[in-house]
């Protein structure tokens, strides 16, 4: 809408937008320009297809029918000059924006939906121009780096801000522990946590979630039980955090308990809560207990299962082998199954090598990843059916497809250090591999056998041993061991699934070491000790 008193921002135009090229005439914009939302609509659509011609006509057009201060419009325009390779004209776009009489709401309003449309480089050069930020500005950038997944970027914002005269408040907060959680980083966690009981910022149920959530994340369980049982649970979202950070970790018969509770304090628990409770039931292997919760969905709750419950029961059945009735859970949905569903149905039909059934799943994906060609390539390697196996790799090089890497990471001293699979590149890297080195030579002492198998290439054995030593984790872990004293708590976390080489190493590794060891893979907690894990190799 536009606002009172602001002038209307004069956009600059590059020659080829005088007139309306033939991509798209006067009379077809006019129709598809009733109000802003229409506009928006067809300038997204520019973007998207890169449409440089046809966007800067449109751009000639938009402030001629009142537009000129809409912020989305600003934004989807200089997102679309940056997808045309038209850096300046982005550039002069946002300039505008600062000539006119100052708006901090204005300005705000552009950040936010550059930051919506992934455009966070320009929305921190907007950040940088603008000459009075309030606490909305800083929040709007920080939210948007956790929405954009650039957690770093977002926790040195939140230091920026807390060295500025603009105090943080609940969203920032909010934020702020969003990122401790996705990174993992206990250090930084309580920090935060110290930071708002210092500012006395009291606590509603999204920060006692966010609290419960990152502490979970951080693998800080007990830590998160503390922060439930002292927070009000009149609200579902409080009791949601705890069962999903209960699951995350392996820990059924908790989140069962707590669930239980919810029933005698009243509290109707809601799709997400049973979203929770199957993924405990999914990590446990417990098939019946799953299927129970499932059928209460409906049966006591009068909540109609949608497509992520379905995805879980998917997940359920195919993590416990009995894929005949995940597919079956597939072909009963009421509604059509997600890419989702059938990458839950694959990842299952690699773990116990039904190919079939896999090239089935892969059939009715209609968006691939490159984890997709992946989990079907590495079911061929495993059956060595070298062949299927390359012809798979071989359209991934067709269609420009790259496997994701293997990346881990640990906090030490309130630092983040990365590794990705045969990383040489940390300043530290000798002293690692030397710990690294030992560790291999101690564990093979021990009787430990690489599990060659899992490297799914047709090489050397010899090849295949070196491949596994250098995974992600272990470097991971060698470092902690290199940079911490003899018994303290390590913790890494990892972007990919844990494989079982790893696996079984490590929990050789927490037995020779007297250490407790706890990675974070994508898919949930595993602690180990004394040379077993939390998990029960169930996973």
């Amino acid at each position: 809408m536009l606002r009172n008193g602001v002038k209307k921002l004069t956009l600059e135009t590059s020659s080829a937008a005088i007139g309306f090229t033939s991509l798209l005439s006067a009379p077809d914009f006019l129709h598809y320009s009733r109000d802003h939302r229409s506009v928006y609509k067809v300038l997204e659509a520019c973007r998207l297809s890169s449409d440089y011609k046809a966007a800067s006509a449109i751009h000639a057009r938009i402030f001629k029918l009142g537009y000129g201060t809409y912020p989305s419009l600003v934004a989807s325009l200089v997102s679309t000059y940056l997808q045309c390779d038209r850096l300046l004209l982005a550039r002069k776009l946002l300039d505008q924006v600062f000539r006119l009489d100052f708006n901090v709401v204005i300005v705000n309003l552009v950040i936010e939906h550059l930051m919506g449309l992934g455009e966070y480089g320009f929305a921190k050069k907007c950040f940088h121009k603008t000459p009075v930020r309030d606490v909305i500005t800083w929040n709007l950038m920080i939210g948007g780096y956790v929405r954009n997944a650039r957690f770093e970027e977002a926790l040195s914002f939140f230091r920026e801000m807390l060295d500025s005269n603009v105090e943080p408040d609940k969203f920032t907060f909010a934020s702020v522990m969003t990122v401790c959680a996705r990174l993992g980083a206990i250090n930084h966690a309580l920090w935060v946590h110290r930071l708002m009981t210092e500012k006395e910022i009291e606590l509603n149920p999204i920060l006692s979630s966010a609290l419960i959530d990152m502490y979970s994340k951080c693998g800080r369980i007990q830590t998160a039980k503390e922060v439930f049982n002292s927070a009000d649970h009149s609200d579902v979202s409080v009791w949601n955090a705890m069962i999903t950070g209960l699951a995350a970790h392996g820990l059924l018969f908790d989140a069962i308990a707590v669930f239980s509770k919810m029933e005698v304090e009243n509290i109707f628990p809601d799709s997400i809560t049973f979203i929770g409770i199957l993924t405990a039931c999914s990590h446990s292997g417990l098939v019946e207990e799953g299927q129970k919760y499932f059928n209460l969905m409906s049966s006591r709750y009068s909540i109609e299962p949608q497509i992520e419950h379905y995805g879980v029961m998917v997940d359920l059945f195919g993590r416990a082998g009995l894929l005949e009735e995940a597919y079956a859970v597939i072909e009963a949905m009421p509604v059509e199954p997600d890419v989702v569903i059938w990458r839950a149905l694959l990842s299952a039909c690699r773990i116990y090598q039904k190919p079939k059934l896999g090239e089935v799943a892969i059939a009715n994906m209609s968006r691939l990843k490159s984890g997709d060609y992946v989990l079907l390539s590495n079911m061929y390697c495993s059956m060595k059916r070298w062949e299927s196996a390359e012809g798979v790799r071989e359209l991934m090089k067709k269609k420009g497809i790259r496997k994701i890497r293997g990346r881990s990471w640990i906090e030490l001293g309130g630092v983040i250090h990365r590794f990705k699979a045969g990383d040489r590149s940390h300043p530290e890297t000798e002293g690692l591999y030397k710990v690294l080195d030992g560790l291999i030579r101690r564990t093979k002492l021990e009787g430990f056998l690489p599990q060659t198998d899992l490297v799914l290439m047709d090489i050397s054995e010899e090849e295949k041993e070196g491949n596994l030593n250098h995974h992600s984790e272990k470097l991971a872990l060698a470092y902690g061991i290199l940079k911490t004293s003899p018994g303290r708590e390590i913790m890494i976390s990892k972007n990919l699934r844990i494989c079982h080489d790893c696996h079984n190493w490590i929990k050789l590794v927490s037995k020779l070491l007297i250490r407790v060891i706890i990675v974070r893979d994508r898919i949930r907690f595993h602690q180990f000790e004394g040379g077993s894990c939390s998990c029960e190799d169930y996973w």
